[in-house]
Formats: structure tokens, sequence, C-alpha cells
């Protein structure tokens, strides 16, 4: 079901064409301009320890270049909150991905325009990661931003995740409840779990494997890799 604000409601992303509705994203803005970010927006901010590897530069093949691998991919997402659906030949500047998010009994897409790509070397760190804005039809207006940054003097390597937004304003009454009750709480868990998620990933070798594909889409599920 397509509600007019882009939004939809269903019980599996499997009842509807993905392709298309993937397709479609290019045509909707970002939905939000920076003028309208203050501090009544949630921030979160959240640094996971992955591990470590021989001081300076990133070693070839080591748990930084893997965990860059997998966040690439969107393969640290907990499997129980959120899958992504997007092209798996798309470049990533630019990407579009189709969130299907899981609320209690109901599954919403989502989409979201990968806007910003970091990767930058110091004498001190080496960083790389990526950023996504919400677009027209998100149930949430804002930015997150995925970042795996590596301690060239100790060689500790840490995932970080930072993000504000708010709930968008034309959202039925029933979801501005459920948000207003629940919605924080699962942000709190989705923070804690990516964390969790990417660390158990490297730890069972899942950075070589590939995400499963289903009409021309990567669908990343970390729960079968």
């Amino acid at each position: 079901m397509m509600r007019q604000a882009g939004i939809v409601r269903i019980a599996t992303a499997r009842t509807v064409d993905l392709s298309r509705v993937l397709a479609e994203l290019a045509d909707r803005p970002v939905n939000y301009v920076m003028a309208e970010v203050g501090p009544d927006w949630h921030r979160e901010d959240h640094t996971h320890p992955l591990g470590r590897e021989s001081p300076g530069e990133p070693v070839v093949g080591g748990l930084f270049e893997q965990a860059c691998d997998l966040v690439r991919d969107y393969r640290f997402a907990p499997p129980e909150l959120i899958h992504a659906h997007y092209r798996h030949d798309a470049p990533l500047l630019g990407r579009d991905m189709l969130l299907e998010g899981h609320f209690g009994p109901l599954h919403f897409l989502m989409g979201v325009r990968v806007t910003a790509v970091l990767d930058e070397q110091t004498p001190t760190h080496t960083r790389w990661g990526w950023s996504y804005e919400t677009l027209t039809g998100h149930l949430e207006r804002g930015r997150l931003d995925y970042e795996v940054r590596k301690n060239h003097r100790t060689g500790t390597i840490d995932f970080l995740a930072a993000s504000y937004s708010r709930p968008t304003r034309r959202t039925n009454p029933l979801f501005r409840l459920g948000w207003h009750m629940f919605g924080r709480r699962i942000q709190r868990r989705f923070y804690r779990r990516v964390g969790e998620q990417l660390r158990a990933a490297l730890t069972t070798g899942t950075p070589t494997s590939a995400p499963g594909r289903r009409r021309g889409l990567s669908i990343v599920d970390p729960a079968t890799g």
C-alpha cells in the first residue's frame, strides 16, 4: 500500500516491486534543509571498538579494510530492525537505498541517498565512511554518518555512528503516537546493535561473503550474510 507521502506499509517487501520503488527514489529530494536543524532535533553519537591491528597505516586485508568492506555494503545493520535494498552496480556516492524497517507487525519502506563519502588519512588517523540523508516519504528527516577509524599510534580501530533526526511532520496520528512511545527506544537499540552486528560479522568472517541479490538488487541481510 503506497500512501501519498510515499511511505509504504506492508507485511513484507516481497509484496511490492522493489525495483520499481527503488527507481522512483531518483525523483525524490532530501526532505529537509540544514537551516531547519536545531537544538530540538535528536542527536546520536556512538563509538564501537572493533579491535586493533599493527600501528601505522591500515594493513592490507586487515581489520580496518574488512570493516570498511562491510560498512560500504551496509552489511552491519541488525536484521531484526532493518534491511537495505539497493542496486548492486550503483556507485556509493549518490546511491539510493530502500530501507525496510520493522516496527512491531508492520514493515516500512523508506528512501535514503548517500550524499557524502569520507576518505581521509592524516599522520595520526585513517578515516573512511559515508553518510546518507532521508528522502521525501521517509518517516524521519535527517542524516546518518558511518565511519571506520584507525588510530595510527595505537593500532585501535573503531566504528562510529552519528546522526541528527526528527520525525517527519506529515505522519498519521497512529504512527506519531507509536513513535512517541517507542521511537527513541528503537533508535537507541539500533545504535547499540550496529556495533554488535559489525563485530560479529568481522569475527565470523562475513567480509568474504557477498550480499544476497534479487531482481537486480542487493539485499543486505546480516542474518544470512
